[in-house]
């Protein structure tokens, strides 16, 4: 008789292999095809809502690792919370305006062209450069199996979109936080714009360090009572802005003292300054603060006067404690100027020139040489015209401001720009700005928790916020100002019909046409008489109101405000999340997110950063092409996200191998499921099903807590040790012999198959968020116990293991089982025995704490447990105590189950015979 025909061999079509890059994208169209998102909604229509607000990527150039990263993680967390039960919403966007869009298209046309071309003309090449790279991207994100609302996206740059970042400024206007002022901020010269703090990079830039020497006035010296050389010596390392000196700042609380050889220095600051070689006389003198101030200095490169203030920003960590402060191109120097009245000088032109005003305020002597100089080229010569002035020089490295896009260093200039107001009191609020955004930071749950003290600290230091650009491709400040008065036009009537213009004609309709035509019908306003303000939006401003255009606009399915998460790189804390913040504590006091999830940047194996020129570059599409994106997002899952994360052909390659384990663990569950019609009750479970149920219970339990809390490392590394050991290791080998020798409807093999069942379907609960594509896969071939009314993935719901009847403690036989397979490790391997059914165990039978002999003998996979053994010894191992001795099988192999528990060899075993004959 042949044996295998009676058999119940595992069976399924499933395949081993997913050959992922060929079948992955036939199944992405076909769930784009049918609308999948859309039929997400319809599932869970009267479900609790969870909102995932998309921070936007920038419209330009492919998708890179980092893209993939955040996308893949906000589409874990998305369908995580979509299998949970929970209706779910991500409206996907992109930020369309700012300036590395117009430098492509500059590039392409040339300055000249671009000079000469009208702005609504190369606002509409830029628009095309955005749309297109906007569908690249889509289809790049949507390769990486990402389910989003594909069809209805936010596009920074669509009409209504900016009529509502518009309305949104408009909002600001309204509560009084909206302010224009003279002052220096951030400017790049090599873009010819202002910039705000996110768009700052700070790197390593070699500069001077100087001590320049400004004599006191004649008055200045009467007045203290001194005769001869007198004068504060100032410390800079920006040679270039002396000529806009106006003021030199002094410490309140400290005393100064005057040298024998006339310099004043801090006294806490002398001893420094004479190790240094800066002075070299005796401290002749002490003078208060208190007595300097107000006092005029003379400039060494002009003559003209610099009067002495006092600023509590003047430290003695370094220096002199005398500060050379011109208030044109410093925060603190023109906070102290503000505060004392100094003249706020300006003779940098847009192109970090110096300009006419060298000559015209007599900045420096023989100006001619130095208008349309570039600053950074004018050091030296102002350094020769310091002479004797000039105490001591010399150069070090330092961190220093760079522009994020062109990498040049910047400058600070003082200029006319839009700010929000950030220690204000918005209209109808009670709190300033900048208290009401720290109030909002409390309500907001941070993973990982440190990701608070990035954020809360930038807050509470930042300055009023630079929200004015001068460039082209961006939405305007669309504001009218009179051309007699200077005033600006906050007429509500005025700025409903711009953004109702704008809504109809996008933001290019303040280029293309007339005020005439800007102003509303019957407008009480002349034309004549107004001017439009030229300056565009910060595009940090555009992302900053996604909340207000997206989720409360009405015009996307987007969800609730605020968002139930935010997430996004760790340098968002200076950019995306920060100005959200900012705008919606602006307009209504509270944060637009309940919780802020960041994450690191990618990484080479080394840690080192990705480039081009290491050629160290990971590319998502390689990546897809060589093991599909399924083994991306596995390796987004598997890596620790709060930190930077590496990825590399090697790091893929061992995450391809435990995809395939966890592949094959769900192929081996359905193979042997598939003739199961019903589940057991509750009470038919056999002791090692109670087990393992429990088992499952327990550790999806500590899964499903670690996904809760956006820890999917910790929830995988759960699951991976449970399916390695316990489940494959154990479960699926120890129980090989019911499923494939008992009866077909035998109590103790539909046991083991219904817990199967169970923990499979309950498994897939678990990765289908994470591989949605061999989710739905293992459904297409699962049998209808699994599949039940389920047509895809998307009908699944997770389901946790029920709770059954507590088994046996299984400290003492997990134990055992290794040390039996310590034991034996040799025989295997010098050929003794080709398996371990050729084995049989003596000892004490009831220290195991299984009722059942053949659950013992299972557990081993050994052919007999008993208390003694004629056949003979191999080998032994002890466990608590007790010692077990490992013999040869005395019974011969039964050809069916090749379990040693036969008479002969040509017959099958007592219980195969009576599954035969049945």
């Amino acid at each position: 008789m042949d044996f295998k025909e009676t058999l119940l061999l595992p069976k399924t079509d499933f395949p081993m292999r997913g050959n992922l890059p060929a079948n992955e994208p036939k199944k992405y169209k076909t769930w784009f095809d049918t609308g999948i998102y859309e039929q997400m909604k319809a599932k869970r229509k009267d479900a609790e809502l969870f909102t995932l607000h998309d921070g936007p990527p920038y419209a330009n150039g492919d998708i890179h690792i980092g893209h993939a990263l955040n996308k893949i993680l906000k589409d874990i967390i998305l369908k995580y919370n979509y299998f949970q039960g929970k209706a779910v919403r991500m409206t996907p966007g992109w930020d369309c305006h700012g300036l590395p869009i117009e430098q492509k298209v500059e590039e392409k046309l040339g300055k000249s062209k671009k000079e000469a071309m009208p702005t609504e003309q190369f606002r509409a090449l830029c628009r095309e450069h955005a749309a297109k790279f906007i569908d690249i991207q889509r289809d790049g994100f949507k390769s990486l199996g990402v389910i989003a609302d594909w069809e209805n996206p936010y596009v920074t740059m669509d009409f209504k979109f900016e009529a509502n970042i518009y309305r949104t400024l408009c909002e600001v206007a309204k509560r009084g936080l909206l302010v224009e002022r003279h002052k220096p901020i951030f400017w790049s010269w090599a873009a010819q714009t202002a910039l705000a703090d996110a768009e700052v990079e700070y790197e390593d830039k070699e500069d001077y360090s100087i001590y320049v020497h400004f004599e006191l006035s004649d008055a200045a010296k009467e007045k203290l009572g001194v005769d001869g050389k007198a004068g504060l010596v100032i410390w800079t390392t920006t040679p270039w802005t002396l000529p806009a000196n106006t003021g030199i700042s002094i410490n309140p609380e400290e005393m100064y003292v005057l040298t024998d050889d006339g310099h004043i220095v801090a006294d806490a600051r002398y001893d420094a300054m004479i190790e240094e070689g800066v002075v070299s006389g005796h401290a002749s003198r002490k003078i208060a603060a208190t007595e300097l101030d107000g006092l005029l200095a003379i400039n060494p490169l002009n003559g003209r006067s610099s009067q002495v203030v006092l600023g509590e920003h003047v430290l003695m960590d370094g220096g002199t404690g005398c500060v050379h402060t011109a208030p044109g191109h410093g925060e603190d120097d023109y906070k102290v100027g503000l505060k004392n009245g100094l003249e706020v000088v300006m003779p940098v032109n847009e192109k970090g020139l110096y300009d006419e005003s060298v000559a015209g305020l007599n900045l420096l002597p023989n100006p001619e040489a130095f208008i349309g100089m570039h600053i950074f080229k004018a050091n030296e010569p102002i350094l020769e015209l310091l002479g004797d002035s000039l105490l001591k020089v010399s150069k070090f490295v330092h961190s220093y401001p760079h522009c994020w896009r062109t990498k040049k260093p910047l400058i600070y200039r003082a200029t006319n720009q839009w700010f929000i107001s950030i220690d204000d009191i918005p209209e109808g609020a009670d709190k300033t700005l900048r208290e009401a955004a720290l109030n909002a930071v409390e309500s907001v749950d941070f993973y990982p928790a440190t990701a608070k003290n990035r954020l809360k600290p930038m807050i509470e230091g930042r300055p009023d916020w630079c929200i004015s650009r001068q460039r082209s491709w961006g939405v305007p400040i669309a504001f009218f100002r009179v051309k007699s008065t200077k005033a600006v036009i906050f007429d509500e009537e005025v700025l409903d019909h711009v953004a109702a213009l704008f809504d109809e004609h996008g933001a290019d309709a303040w280029y293309a046409m007339s005020i005439a035509e800007l102003l509303p019908p019957e407008s009480k306003y002349n034309p004549d008489d107004l001017e439009k303000i030229e300056d565009i939006l910060d595009v940090w401003f555009d992302s900053g109101s996604t909340w207000n255009s997206v989720l409360s606009s009405g015009n996307y399915d987007a969800g609730n405000y605020p968002a139930s998460l935010y997430l996004e790189g760790s340098d968002q804390h200076r950019g995306w999340f920060q100005s959200s913040l900012l705008l919606s504590a602006a307009i209504n006091q509270i944060s637009p997110y309940e919780t802020l999830i960041t994450h690191g940047f990618t990484v080479d194996d080394k840690g080192e950063k990705m480039s081009k020129s290491k050629g160290n570059v990971v590319a998502p599409e390689k990546v897809i092409k060589q093991y599909g994106s399924e083994i991306l997002r596995l390796w987004v899952a598997l890596s620790d996200y709060q930190t930077d994360l590496k990825i590399s052909d090697g790091i893929l390659k061992q995450t391809a191998e435990q995809y395939r384990k966890i592949r094959n663990t769900f192929r081996f569950l359905l193979a042997n499921v598939n003739d199961l019609d019903s589940l057991v009750n509750a009470e038919s479970y056999g002791e090692l099903d109670r087990w393992i149920l429990n088992k499952a219970n327990e550790v999806f339990t500590s899964v499903k807590r670690s996904f809760d809390s956006n820890d999917f490392l910790k929830g995988f590394a759960i699951l991976n040790h449970f399916i390695t050991n316990e489940l494959s290791g154990i479960y699926m080998d120890i129980t090989k012999d019911r499923l494939y020798c008992e009866a077909k409807d035998s109590d103790v093999r539909r046991a083991t198959q219904s817990a199967m069942a169970l923990i499979s379907k309950a498994m897939l609960g678990l990765v289908a968020p994470v591989l949605t594509y061999t989710a739905d896969e293992i459904l297409e071939y699962a049998p209808a116990i699994f599949k039940g009314e389920m047509e895809n993935v998307f009908d699944l719901l997770y389901e946790p293991v029920p709770e059954v009847e507590a088994a046996f403690d299984d400290t003492m036989l997990l134990e055992a089982r290794e040390k039996f397979s310590e034991a034996i490790d040799s025989l295997k391997k010098e050929k003794v025995i080709k398996a371990t059914l050729e084995l049989e165990i003596a000892g004490e039978r009831s220290v195991f704490p299984l009722s059942d002999d053949k659950d013992i003998e299972d557990w081993f996979v050994v052919s007999a447990v008993k208390e003694k053994s004629e056949g003979e010894q191999v080998a032994s191992f002890e466990v608590e105590g007790n010692t077990f001795t490992v013999h040869k099988a005395t019974m011969a192999k039964c050809p069916r189950c090749w379990r040693f528990t036969s008479e002969a060899e040509d017959c099958a075993c007592e219980r195969c015979a009576k599954v035969v004959g049945d």
